[in-house]
């Protein structure tokens, strides 16, 4: 689980997923969430290279940071692709009424993070947190 005060973080700030397959890909996510168990769900709309990539190699990056405070973050785990579920039905919903039939869910991206890494600038940079 992650710590309330990094939790907040993810939580008031984009993300930034990195994935790798055929090539490396960086995406900001608008649709996301820190999951009651820690796991963390990204609604896919427009994710169509980082879907591929996941496809072919599950281990991804998640970057984070508050521009007020320089306060960062770096996940790094597993993801899973799932059409089915709680987060599922929620980013469902959420693309619904965010863009009226315009756009549609492929996905939800489901991460199991097993390491987080301050990113932050300060002399506690590069160090991994226990989760």
């Amino acid at each position: 689980m992650l710590p309330d005060k990094i939790k907040k973080v993810f939580e008031e700030n984009l993300w930034f997923i990195a994935t790798s397959g055929s090539e490396p890909n960086v995406v900001p996510v608008g649709f996301k969430r820190v999951c009651e168990d820690g796991r963390l769900a990204v609604g896919a709309v427009l994710l169509e290279a980082t879907l591929e990539n996941i496809r072919a190699n599950s281990r991804v990056a998640v970057a984070c940071a508050d521009p007020l405070t320089g306060e960062a973050y770096q996940i790094k785990g597993t993801a899973e692709l799932a059409c089915e579920g709680e987060a599922f039905d929620h980013y469902k919903k959420l693309t619904e009424d965010t863009f009226k039939g315009a756009m549609q869910l492929k996905c939800t991206v489901i991460i199991a993070p097993e390491k987080l890494i301050n990113a932050s600038p300060n002399e506690h940079n590069k160090e991994e947190i226990l989760i």
